[in-house]
């Protein structure tokens, strides 16, 4: 197994985390190992596209699209553009227009014009071989009913969250890379989960994912996330999107909706097996069962067979993803953050039921309860949380590599 692998390196934190108090200088690009790049041979239609920007530190970002004509917009906080040429990126004839500055004190923008409606199937941001990080995003053409642009009641409830206080050291996984997390925002598309008004648990989600995503890549995470726009995307895809990607942790984010005075309060839930033991069948019955463990195949094998192997696999991972729950649990009692009376649960949601990535689902709250709902709404519950989340993650990773080092002796 992979995380078996996992080795405890140093990593120094980035200069512009030294000093909490300080404000860091703006990140600044590298034109030489920066490109725009397309896939497959010009035939007159648009070809999916990929752009790399590598700049001198991580910064956060967030990426959304606009109309008339079709773009893509990327917000940094921030990127010093000045001396840099936009037009001088390599690639840059692939798309009619690219311009890039400064917007605003401490928020810096990309607009890339595009030449069709597009969606967004990749955003990174890793440390890059020429030094500093490099920002990956992957865009695919679309139909135009597919395009999803920004301009829905997401947007006002979208505030950028100030950096995190994260440990300054990070363990990387093997390869020397460093801990991958895969966020899932609930729901999406014709399944917008729980309501209030016109506004879904989807878009909330949606919204907190990317925030905490800002936070986890200022800290040096690589973060990469099951839906990035407004789409719907089946359970176990999330998890086969996940394992794909070769993340350290999957976390699930919801804020669901019970008959009032019944729930209220943060939780953390883990894979409870006793919960519904049809889960593990089901999974065993799917067809592609070689995608369930990271390299072990299952097809040819009947589904006892399957079934051992899962739960042998689970008897390691499980333990992990609990220890991250009670990590998330101090961490978010640090914070302050209320809590259910009973934060760490089981349960046997499907999202939960990856026998090799340590797997929670986080129910930030839920929508009826007055409480809760007026923490999903405010910017600085949301952002106290994700900060609380992010040093949660960093505390297991090192505790979780430690382990495994004991393991191997």
């Amino acid at each position: 197994m992979r995380w078996l692998c996992a080795l405890v390196l140093i990593w120094l934190a980035w200069p512009a985390l030294a000093d909490e108090g300080a404000r860091p200088a703006a990140a600044t690009v590298d034109l030489a190992h920066s490109a725009l790049a397309a896939e497959g041979r010009d035939r007159g239609k648009p070809r999916p596209l990929e752009l790399r920007l590598t700049i001198s530190r991580p910064v956060p970002y967030r990426v959304y699209f606009l109309d008339g004509p079709p773009r893509l917009v990327v917000d940094f906080r921030e990127i010093d553009f000045s001396g840099s040429d936009a037009d001088a990126l390599p690639g840059r004839e692939l798309i009619p227009a690219l311009r890039w500055g400064g917007f605003r004190p401490g928020r810096s923008r990309l607009v890339m014009e595009l030449p069709g409606p597009y969606a967004l199937r990749m955003a990174v941001q890793t440390p890059a071989q020429a030094g500093g990080a490099l920002v990956k995003l992957r865009l695919d053409p679309v139909q135009p009913k597919d395009f999803v642009t920004r301009g829905n009641a997401l947007s006002a409830l979208w505030d950028l969250p100030e950096p995190a206080a994260i440990a300054s050291v990070l363990p990387r996984r093997g390869g020397g890379r460093p801990l991958r997390v895969a966020l899932d925002p609930g729901h999406g598309g014709h399944d917008p989960g729980a309501q209030v008004g016109a506004i879904s648990e989807a878009a909330l989600m949606l919204g907190f994912a990317r925030e905490l995503t800002e936070i986890l890549a200022q800290a040096g995470f690589e973060v990469v996330s099951t839906r990035q726009d407004d789409r719907f995307i089946p359970l176990e895809r999330r998890m086969t999107l996940a394992r794909a990607a070769g993340a350290d942790l999957f976390i699930s984010l919801h804020a669901d909706a019970l008959p009032a005075g019944e729930a209220a309060g943060l939780s953390i839930y883990v894979w409870n097996p006793q919960a519904d033991d049809r889960a593990t069948r089901e999974l065993a019955l799917r067809h592609d069962r070689a995608d369930l463990l990271a390299g072990l195949d299952l097809s040819g094998t009947d589904d006892q067979v399957a079934d051992v192997l899962m739960d042998l696999a689970r008897t390691e991972t499980h333990p992990r993803s609990e220890a991250f729950a009670k990590f998330a649990v101090s961490e978010l009692n640090r914070a302050g953050i209320a809590m259910h009376r009973r934060p760490v649960r089981g349960a046997a949601f499907s999202v939960l039921k990856s026998p090799d990535i340590p797997s929670v689902l986080v129910e930030l709250g839920f929508l009826t309860d007055p409480g809760d709902r007026a923490n999903l709404f405010d910017p600085d519950w949301r952002a106290q949380t994700a900060r609380a989340l992010a040093r949660a993650i960093g505390l297991w990773a090192q505790d979780d590599a430690a382990r495994a080092a004991l393991l191997r002796k």
